[in-house]
């Protein structure tokens, strides 16, 4: 997974997978617009949250629920990206090791 905050915009983008796959259309729009998951063969691969400023944690659980998504992963990545903003920040998650 793969994310980069524009700070000029305040918008995260997280690419799910292979970013070589090409948009086939069709979008779940979240939170009035606040996050926009984008669709290729009917899986998402794009996310984007648009202004972080007043929060955006709850628009990515929103968006992981309806989607399948790790939350916690999305919600890592994008504060990942906004600790170096306007540079590509890669995050691998595992699964959940059993305690």
């Amino acid at each position: 997974m793969k994310a980069d905050y524009e700070s000029r915009a305040d918008t995260v983008q997280i690419t799910l997978g292979d970013e070589n796959r090409r948009l086939s259309g069709g979008s779940d729009v979240i939170e009035n617009g606040r996050v926009i998951v984008s669709f290729a063969e009917n899986h998402p691969v794009l996310i984007d949250v648009i202004g972080t400023r007043n929060g955006f944690e709850e628009a990515l659980r929103v968006a992981a629920r309806r989607n399948e998504l790790d939350a916690e992963a999305l919600i890592a990545i994008s504060k990942a990206a906004i600790a170096a903003p306007d540079r590509i920040v890669e995050l691998k998650v595992g699964a959940r090791i059993a305690v």
